[in-house]
């Protein structure tokens, strides 16, 4: 059975969506950072701790407080979510001459131009990897500092990425949120469930330059380039012999640990 393939409209609009978001969130700390420079040295930049709470006060109310009854997205600002309608609306939009993808800022449009530039301005300096996006760059730099800002409260392991965090919670309460429409199996992460559907459509996408075989996932594919490429990545830590797949390696262990599931009947 085939599976019926939205329309390239909705698509182009849940794709837009999901750069719009990323862009979006550049664009924000980028206004916020102009703010804090606004406030003028002089007379009349002294302000009174009241003042300053209740702006403080006004910030954290006004947080998540404007909503797009369209996809639900919420913003900090009015302005913000005019912006963001446009996406909707199709008013005042930014086209990108390469591919047609819309944006509802300039700044964004221009963020958007590096992936086909591929300008990668956000370099990390302890190993050199660049990024396009500001914000991934600053998750990247976690690994660098060990900073883990995401705490499971229920068994206190911490992440450093916020979408690896959800899918861990997802463990203690068993939510599954991506089913599949063909045989009704629930998954945890929509990965897993692409991954699932290729039992139904068969399709194979991955396919082996060297010698044709295709596969229905990437890491199918990459197991296979091993036989022809000679590398093994599993070592054995005791005698050295070295396997392209950890299942080879963990079979290699019994010798030495002499274990063996599989005995011999005598007749």
């Amino acid at each position: 059975m085939r599976l019926r393939r939205a329309p390239a409209s909705v698509i182009r609009l849940k794709k837009d969506l999901i750069e719009e978001s990323q862009e979006q969130k550049d664009m924000e700390e980028k206004e916020q950072n102009e703010k804090d420079h606004d406030f003028k040295i002089g007379e009349k930049s002294i302000q009174t701790k009241k003042c300053s709470s209740q702006k403080s006060d006004q910030k954290f109310e006004s947080k998540n407080f404007f909503t797009c009854q369209q996809c639900g997205k919420s913003f900090t600002t009015n302005k913000s979510l005019k912006i963001h309608m446009r996406i909707h609306t199709g008013e005042n939009l930014y086209i990108c001459q390469q591919c047609g993808k819309s944006c509802s800022r300039k700044g964004n449009l221009e963020i958007h131009m590096r992936l086909h530039s591929g300008e990668k301005p956000y370099t990390c300096t302890q190993c050199g990897k660049s990024f396009t996006h500001e914000s991934t760059f600053k998750v990247h730099m976690r690994i660098h500092s060990g900073k883990k800002p995401y705490t499971c409260t229920q068994c206190r392991k911490s992440f450093t990425h916020k979408n690896t965090f959800n899918y861990h919670m997802r463990t203690h309460t068993g939510e599954k949120l991506f089913t599949c429409d063909q045989c009704g199996k629930s998954f945890m992460t929509e990965q897993t469930r692409r991954y699932h559907m290729t039992i139904h459509t068969g399709e194979k996408q991955f396919i082996c330059s060297q010698c044709g075989k295709s596969f229905a996932h990437k890491v199918g594919l990459n197991y296979h380039m091993r036989i022809h490429t000679g590398e093994n990545c599993f070592i054995c830590q005791l005698c050295g012999k070295s396997f392209s797949q950890k299942y080879s390696l963990k079979i290699h262990m019994r010798v030495h640990t002499e274990e063996n599931s599989f005995t011999c009947k005598p007749e």
